[in-house]
């Protein structure tokens, strides 16, 4: 893999490349918009805007048409959507399902749904998982607030919840799984959530940090386990029996990310300062190495995939974030 450009800032991903900023002296947050000048190959700080918290997870609204306003989620102690313009960076609506109480309990990560924008999943540390309806004014040029409000919540583990995604199966819409404190993975429809699927329990019941489905695949999502050093790959046709492992990190696995035009590779990045990537189309035959391999000068705390620059992948690490050309 080739570097395009290292410059000093940190957490980030695409679409002008969200971040995170932490004064530990000040007890100040910041996320940073940073773009990319491909003439120059070097990021520009294109906003700052101050947050109340480390966020757990940061996404751009999921719209390749053009057809939403700019806007950005973070979560941390409340879901937040964002709206970004050229010259400002504007808090649009906070949504909060515990309005009857001073309590909050951290949200841990959530997905915005590709194929209904209109649709977005928190998990939680209180083991629910929250589905929200956004409304925000489709037509381009209307300043219409943006809104939302609780669909439906539910307790998706006996623990913590720690990650969510929606699956691309059925439609796109409907489907999505969490992870857990619990050492589970659970598949859930929003048709149907009287019931839900365990689709595999880690053996040791190690907490299971991140999941991630395959993007042009849908019978097929990876996941991790706190402090674990490996990447399990699951077919959900086959529940239970992970089909590969992915095991030549030396240190604890932090992130995951599927190729976006590929359904046979994915990225893996871990604290041995390694982003590895690797041909999955063997299994279920062993798969024993990566086909690439980059090694970064530090431990790799972040990874995402480019759906838009399918060649560029970001990573994070110290207080740097990195683009990578596969």
């Amino acid at each position: 893999m080739e570097i395009i450009q290292r410059p000093c800032i940190t957490y980030g991903s695409f679409k002008g490349c969200p971040s995170l900023k932490h004064n530990v002296f000040g007890n100040q947050h910041q996320v940073q918009i940073v773009g990319l000048e491909e003439e120059s190959s070097e990021f520009i700080c294109r906003n700052t805007f101050d947050h109340p918290y480390p966020t757990t997870k940061i996404m751009w609204i999921p719209d390749s048409k053009g057809v939403y306003p700019d806007l950005l989620a973070t979560s941390g102690d409340y879901l937040r959507i964002w709206r970004v313009s050229d010259t400002e960076t504007r808090l649009e609506c906070l949504l909060n399902n515990n309005k009857n109480s001073d309590f909050c309990a951290p949200l841990t990560s959530f997905d915005w749904n590709e194929v209904d924008p209109n649709l977005l999943g928190t998990s939680s540390i209180d083991t629910t998982c929250t589905i929200w309806g956004l409304e925000t004014g489709q037509v381009l040029g209307r300043v219409n607030l943006v809104s939302g409000h609780v669909k439906t919540q539910l307790i998706a583990h006996d623990k913590e919840v720690y990650d969510i995604a929606f699956s691309r199966a059925g439609g796109g819409r409907d489907m999505f799984a969490s992870v857990g404190a619990d050492g589970s993975v659970r598949m859930f429809d929003l048709r149907h959530l009287e019931h839900s699927t365990i689709i595999y329990e880690d053996p040791q019941h190690h907490p299971l940090l991140r999941l991630c489905w395959n993007k042009q695949d849908p019978n097929y999502l990876a996941t991790m386990a706190m402090d674990g050093m490996e990447v399990v790959i699951l077919d959900v046709r086959v529940p239970c029996t992970p089909v590969a492992r992915l095991n030549n990190h030396r240190a604890c696995v932090n992130g995951i990310a599927w190729a976006p035009h590929s359904s046979c590779h994915i990225c893996t990045a871990a604290d041995d300062h390694q982003a590895l990537i690797w041909d999955i189309q063997q299994m279920p035959r062993a798969i024993e190495d990566p086909i690439l391999a980059y090694t970064a000068e530090g431990e790799i705390n972040n990874v995402q995939w480019a759906s838009t620059q399918p060649d560029w992948i970001a990573i994070g690490y110290n207080n740097c974030l990195e683009i990578l050309r596969v």
